[in-house]
């Protein structure tokens, strides 16, 4: 798993929080990073998601250079 650690007291909207948590905790897809659970630990929301091999996709992004078409095809999946 992964665990995303988010400080609620630096959060100026938590609604938006909330409405994500409801959004991804419905939605379920095999091409998709699923929710699995979330905790309130201190004034921290720690939001517990399947583990993703190989980091983020903006970290991927910010380090392959991609052309347009591979990009599309990264989208439409």
């Amino acid at each position: 798993v992964a665990i995303k650690q988010v400080s609620l007291g630096k959060q100026p909207q938590k609604e938006l929080i909330v409405n994500e948590l409801l959004v991804v905790r419905d939605n379920k897809h095999p091409n998709i990073v699923n929710y699995l659970d979330s905790y309130l630990v201190g004034d921290k929301l720690w939001i517990i998601m399947e583990y993703m091999d190989g980091g983020s996709l903006s970290s991927v992004i910010k380090e392959v250079q991609m052309a347009e078409g591979e990009m599309a095809a990264i989208c439409r999946e």
